[in-house]
């Protein structure tokens, strides 16, 4: 049997596909593992291209790939996608990936370091907390609603929602105050955890050089900069600082044809809680005229002027992002020029 060029792996819980192309792009072989034996196949294998979409679990096997000699491949799924041919299944998945990795314009995506994933966990799960944090707060003003009392919006009212209650004089059945009570312990116990998500985060990165780089950019802090170090694996992934805010999805989604440019809203394509950030970010700049002209100049109250605000912030937050890829690829602070 010929030797394998490229290996594709159609990654699964407890089985994997793989799928062996030639240098011509014909199929050698094709095999279904189970973790165990697919780590032993890797091990005894000849160096190759082992190539595998960018999902759960693939950054582990990459690096298990690293470790046996053979070169790791990840590529994002929806360009994978266009390879695949007929009906769908995990062998036909898995010649669609060596088939895409074998392409000389093809983009990859770097492997994470254990240390990235541990830190994209530890915010995966304050997200989480977050989101729960939200949807506890919606359950409380839903509550008081029933009973005639619409709750104004924001932490400052639901941190002290039974001093506000006691302002207003409003009166509930005493079940529904036992309730709320419970609603608004959890509520208190989010927060605290949201915090200590944080707090293991900086202490991670306390040291950190490009997290303490990427804090000199306006409105991006602790959480923000680490979230790029922990996402980011190799800057150099990218271009230039528009190929990056288009990876996280801050540019405008294009739809042209016949010579006429159409764009559209942004593509929101990419790393939804990135962008997020980088929005917030920005965010906290427009508010203050001051700082968004010391820091960026009077096109940006010049923006504001003209568009909605949060055209300009998505604006402004494309700005911060290639900022931010600057200052990763070039290892520099952030300095204002006047």
């Amino acid at each position: 049997m010929n030797t394998p060029h490229i290996i594709g792996i159609d990654l699964g819980k407890n089985s994997f596909h793989l799928v062996g192309h030639d240098q011509s792009g014909q199929r050698l072989f094709k095999k279904k593992l189970t973790r165990q034996k697919l780590l032993e196949f890797l091990a005894f294998h000849e160096p190759v291209i082992i190539a595998m979409e960018s999902c759960g679990g693939s950054h582990w096997l990459a690096r298990k790939c690293s470790e046996f000699g053979h070169t790791a491949k990840l590529i994002p799924p929806q360009y994978v996608k266009p390879y695949v041919k007929t009906n769908k299944n995990d062998f036909i998945d898995a010649d669609a990936i060596a088939e895409a990795a074998s392409r000389p314009t093809m983009r990859f995506s770097s492997p994470k370091t254990e240390s990235a994933q541990v830190i994209s966990t530890i915010q995966k799960i304050r997200n989480g907390y977050i989101r729960e944090r939200t949807a506890c707060m919606n359950r409380i003003g839903s509550i008081l609603l029933e009973f005639g009392i619409s709750l104004p919006k924001g932490h400052f009212i639901m941190k002290g929602l039974f001093q506000w209650l006691a302002d207003k004089n409003q009166h509930l059945p005493p079940l529904i105050v036992f309730e709320l009570t419970e609603l608004h312990e959890h509520y208190l116990n989010l927060n605290e955890r949201i915090a200590s998500q944080a707090n293991k985060v900086e202490r991670i990165l306390a040291d950190n050089e490009q997290v303490k780089q990427l804090q000199s950019i306006p409105g991006i802090g602790p959480v923000v900069a680490s979230a790029c170090v922990s996402s980011v694996s190799e800057p150099s992934d990218f271009k230039n600082g528009r190929n990056f805010a288009a990876w996280i999805g801050l540019v405008p989604l294009q739809h042209s044809t016949g010579g006429k440019t159409i764009l559209l809203g942004i593509s929101k394509r990419g790393n939804k809680e990135l962008r997020t950030l980088f929005i917030h970010g920005a965010r906290s700049i427009l508010w203050r005229d001051k700082s968004a002209e010391k820091y960026f100049g009077s096109w940006l109250i010049n923006l504001k002027k003209r568009k909605p605000f949060n055209v300009a912030v998505v604006a402004l937050a494309n700005k911060i992002a290639r900022i931010a890829w600057a200052v990763l690829v070039n290892k520099k602070s952030f300095e204002i020029r006047i």
